[in-house]
This record gives structure tokens, sequence and C-alpha cells, in this order.
């Protein structure tokens, strides 16, 4: 578990089935430590926008975004405007949160400084 490892410096392991899917009780654990961040869609979908002064910067957080996802195995959904990029994080293969959602989005969180 990454109770041990803060979750930025903590990596996704493959997740499949619903004996991953993150409890209400473990969500409540660990949502506290990405501040910002929001469950949406009944709790099966973590999302935080992240905000830039300008072009530049979203597609610099977006573009560093995509390496760690693709590094982590582990790819939100994203809304790229001018000047934020909303992002979205959720394990399909387990229905809903896995610990890889958290791991991403405080990884994410670091990216945005």
């Amino acid at each position: 578990m990454v109770d041990l490892i803060p979750l930025a410096q903590a990596h996704c392991i493959v997740r499949h089935g619903h004996e991953h899917r993150l409890g209400e009780a473990r969500i409540r654990e660990l949502l506290p430590q990405l501040p910002g961040w929001e469950l949406l869609e009944n709790g099966h979908v973590l999302g935080k926008t992240f905000t830039f002064p300008n072009y530049y910067r979203t597609m610099s957080f977006v573009n560093a975004l995509a390496h760690v996802a693709n590094a982590e195995n582990h790819h939100p959904d994203l809304s790229v405007h001018y000047d934020r990029c909303v992002v979205h994080f959720s394990t399909h293969d387990v229905g809903g949160l896995s610990e890889n959602d958290f791991i991403c989005a405080a990884k994410a969180d670091l990216l945005a400084g």
C-alpha cells in the first residue's frame, strides 16, 4: 500500500477487477493528501482543474503529465484550454478509483508546482 510512501513517490501497479476498487473509507483517507482534487461522477472519478498564465505553460504541463502518465501506464482524461487543463483520473479496469489514481494525481500536483 502507499501509506508508507508519499503518494507522489509511489508507482502505479497494474490493477484489474473490482477487488482493487477503493472503498469509501480508503478514499476519504487519501483525498486530504490531494488539496483541490474532488470526487466526481458519484465517486468514480478524481478531478482537478489546473490554471496557468498562458497557453505555453498549459501545454508544458500537459506534455509533462503525458510523459508521467506513460511512464506509470496510467492515463488521465484531459480537457485542454488556453489557460487551464482539467484532469480526470479513474481506473476503468476496476470500475472506479484505485490507488493508482491518487498516485498520479499527486504527481500531477508536483508537475504544476
